[in-house]
């Protein structure tokens, strides 16, 4: 089956005239056309109920999204791999009917070192084992207890099927402490450890502990040695994608294929999506208003923006708690994303070699402990550190439609950098921070500055512009304990009416999709109940 939406690279455009869709009734519109927005309009919709879904952007999916940076270069802009995908979404809304495919990366993560060793974490268990006893022998044992930690906690929580805590309302700590049972060490990986702590209780060997270190604050405003950072690790190892357990991979045609086919799933049900319709106020209880002054008539509205964008629309009409809760999630981003174009593949001096295995998984360019802490301490300054922790995909080598033939793709998810700088702003200093990843990257490489075509580089700021996310940080706030669980924004807002169904919501933040059903399962569930 073709994708429609894919067809014209999410860009839908306006399926009738503004007065026309103003002059209807509608029992539920969804802000924001984001993956997890239209995963929602699709359940609306297939259970009958007219739903609107407006979009500010010209193009669908928010961060999950494909574009054009360079000519004949398909790339999403945000998004670069699916793990946390949920299964229950893909199989309702028939993903893979509708042309979803993705490629496992079971070569799993390769990080090489400044002394010149390496080492691929493949994530098949025999095969990793043995590289862990080649870099570091002592380290066997714990490197076995590290992994089944996380294996314990997944299946504790997030076992498959229906008593996955993902599904449905937020659990409490009592209901997660009655799961882990007596397993303080899943305790501790939730709730507790820094990544740093986490590592340095089961691994010996400080290159093995530092290759994982940026596990541990993926997308987090945080440094690896704050406490509840081991918990980030534990967030993107849970996934079930495909049946396979902690999983990433690649999706055919890139990760905004995803948020496509949510699109062709809600408008072949019958929801409308509107592009170009920018929403200016979220009335409780009648609908919303847009930026050009016409009414839309709901008693639903469903936000897929973030918290912050969302105070906004409501403004005096937001209950004072709730916008004190909402206040509260720290939501300034620290990531800079690169989308490159490349001549030839990275040359990794450790391995050297222009198709190699760890070009087929993920790679990360680490830093060492002190390179953490002064890096994160200099853009807590508003400075640039001297390295950047980076991690890297390649989609081409899975998947050569992407880009012309003899080129390759790269994106390139670094931290950390800061929102503001002290001294200049983003685009006067957005060459230098690109040739700050360039040069964090060819630490490890001989061929970084020849391999480079073009790069598209954007800071918190402009993914703050380009997607709608404030602050730029592409979680919509912190995933930490402290604002995860029951400790997350519902789905249900105290407001008449008005739910919320982006990342700021349970389970938290990736391409998830769980978000927008668990918001569209509330909504209908509170209409069946009189709600």
């Amino acid at each position: 089956m073709r994708s429609k939406t894919a067809e014209v690279l999410g860009e839908v455009g306006l399926p009738e005239p503004v007065s026309a869709l103003a002059g209807r009734r509608w029992d539920a519109i969804v802000v924001g056309a984001g993956h997890n927005g239209l995963a929602c309009a699709a359940y609306l919709a297939r259970a009958g109920k007219k739903v609107l879904v407006l979009e500010a952007r010209a193009r669908i999916g928010g961060a999950c999204t494909i574009e054009e940076p360079f000519p004949g270069v398909k790339m999403s802009p945000c998004a670069y791999l699916a793990g946390l995908l949920h299964p229950l979404v893909a199989e309702e809304l028939g993903l893979a009917a509708r042309g979803f495919r993705w490629t496992p990366a079971v070569n799993g993560l390769f990080v090489p070192f400044l002394d010149g060793e390496s080492i691929q974490l493949w994530d098949e268990d025999a095969a990793c084992e043995a590289e862990v006893a080649r870099l570091a022998p002592g380290d066997v044992a714990g490197w076995k207890a590290m992994n089944a930690v996380i294996a314990r906690t997944r299946e504790a929580l997030r076992p498959a099927g229906e008593r996955d805590l993902w599904i449905g309302d937020a659990p409490s700590r009592e209901e997660i402490e009655n799961r882990l049972g007596k397993d303080d060490e899943a305790r501790g990986l939730l709730f507790e450890w820094s990544m740093a702590e986490f590592v340095e209780r089961y691994l010996k060997d400080e290159r093995l502990q530092c290759a994982y270190l940026g596990q541990g604050v993926i997308g987090t405003n945080a440094s690896p040695f704050d406490a509840g950072t081991a918990s980030i690790r534990f967030h993107h190892a849970s996934g079930r994608l495909g049946g396979l357990p902690g999983m990433w991979g690649y999706v055919e045609g890139g990760m905004g294929m995803v948020s496509f086919y949510f699109c062709d799933a809600a408008r072949e049900a019958g929801a409308v999506v509107a592009a170009g319709v920018p929403v200016a106020q979220i009335v409780p209880g009648e609908g919303v208003v847009l930026e050009g002054g016409e009414r839309m008539h709901a008693g639903v509205v469903i936000s897929n923006a973030d918290p912050k964008r969302t105070l906004t629309m409501l403004g005096n009409a937001a209950d004072a708690e709730w916008r004190a809760q909402a206040e509260g999630v720290p939501i300034e981003g620290c990531t800079v994303k690169l989308n490159v174009h490349l001549r030839e593949l990275p040359n990794f001096t450790a391995r050297p070699g222009l198709d190699m295995p760890h070009h087929y998984g993920q790679i990360n360019a680490p830093l060492t402990k002190d390179e953490w802490k002064v890096g994160f301490a200099a853009a807590k300054r508003g400075e640039l550190p001297e390295h950047l922790w980076c991690e890297v995909y390649l989609q081409s080598v899975h998947d050569a439609s992407v880009c012309p033939p003899g080129t390759h793709t790269m994106s390139v998810f670094a931290q950390y950098v800061p929102y503001t700088f002290t001294n200049g702003t983003w685009e006067e200093r957005r060459a230098e921070v690109r040739e700050l990843a360039v040069k964090s990257l060819g630490r490890f490489c001989s061929n970084m500055d020849a391999a480079v075509i073009d790069a598209q580089v954007m800071g918190p700021p402009d993914i703050e512009q380009k997607v709608g996310l404030t602050g730029g940080h592409i979680f919509q706030g912190e995933c930490l304990p402290a604002y995860m669980w029951d400790k997350r924004l519902a789905a249900r807002t105290p407001m008449a009416g008005v739910y919320l169904c982006g990342a700021c919501t349970h389970p938290g933040g990736s391409v998830i999709g769980i978000n927008g059903r668990n918001a569209a399962m509330a909504v209908l569930g509170d209409e069946e109940h009189g709600g």
